[in-house]
């Protein structure tokens, strides 16, 4: 039997079990460039992410992280379609209300279908990607609910057990001392829950599941719609509590085996401890290596070599 199946599965949140929702969201508007090219001319500079993922035989990642520089959205948009990259639109809520609200409104269709799924706090990234291209094995610090627009997505989701989600990297990600990347083997692969997205289909998982992306068919786009219910909240709030003092020579109690009390008042303990930044940011120290240049071969041009 393989060794994985055995280990504890962290029953977390609202959403217990992976499932396919249809969103009814407007997909006709994305199959199309224009509407694209005419967000990606207007989207401030500085909430936009570009990442370029590299994997070895054994699936183990590298990612460089580029800027726009002075692309305009037609060239940005070709450059994502010839090479192997990832563009987050972050902050779609505040740039794009009437998206938003559209989105908000098919949220509330899903979670209505879930007990607890009361977000108190929500935000969301536009992501638009390469056709062929994948997104590493990874865990968001957050319930996540990925509203597909255009081209196929084939999600690969993991349990949430201690082989496949070590504690400490789930501390390390919410202080911010890495990036989202988790440890990973090949062998993960044999417990991997495999759905494959078309346009108007979403996707909702369990709260801290690990998963990787594949992008099967054409130029990807897709909502990732980030949720906060007072539940995660508190659990986010004990992980980085858990970094601090686990920085100090203390080994803290696993994250879900704790009362819901000890929970609250280790979230109140990292209220202070964020708003002080006494983890630091190492996120923001992560040099840009590259600038998209729709010209070029890949759609980049290195700018920093180590």
């Amino acid at each position: 039997m393989n060794s994985c199946i055995t280990q504890e599965r962290r029953q977390l949140g609202a959403v217990r079990t992976s499932a396919v929702h249809s969103h009814g969201l407007d997909v006709a508007a994305y199959s199309g460039d224009g509407p694209l090219v005419a967000l990606l001319d207007r989207y401030p500079a500085e909430l936009i992410d570009v990442n370029h993922y590299e994997y070895d035989a054994a699936g183990q990642v590298t990612m460089m992280a580029g800027e726009r520089g002075q692309a305009s959205g037609a060239e940005l948009l070709e450059a994502v379609r010839k090479g192997r990259m990832w563009i987050n639109l972050r902050g779609i809520e505040d740039v794009w209300p009437e998206f938003w609200q559209a989105a908000s409104d098919a949220f509330g269709d899903i979670a209505s279908a879930y007990e607890n799924m009361q977000a108190v706090k929500r935000a969301g990234q536009l992501i638009i990607s390469s056709p062929g291209t994948r997104v590493p094995y990874h865990f968001d610090a957050s319930g996540v609910v990925l509203f597909h627009m255009r081209g196929i997505k084939r999600m690969f989701v993991y349990p949430s057990d201690a082989t496949h989600l070590p504690e400490q990297a789930m501390e390390n990600i919410v202080a911010r001392r890495t990036t989202e990347e988790l440890p990973y083997n090949l062998g993960f692969e044999d417990n991997a829950e495999v759905f494959e997205l078309h346009a108007g289909e979403a996707l909702a998982w369990p709260l801290y599941a690990p998963h990787r992306v594949e992008n099967v068919e054409g130029l990807c786009v897709s909502l990732s719609m980030e949720y906060q219910t007072w539940e995660s909240r508190m659990r986010t709030g004990t992980l980085y509590t858990h970094a601090f003092v686990r920085e100090r020579g203390l080994k803290p109690a696993p994250m879900h085996r704790l009362s819901r009390l000890a929970l609250a008042l280790r979230w109140m303990a990292s209220v202070p401890l964020r708003r002080l930044q006494v983890m630091g940011n190492n996120i923001a120290k992560i040099p840009r290596q590259f600038v998209v240049d729709a010209t070029a071969e890949t759609g980049m041009r290195q700018t920093l070599v180590d």
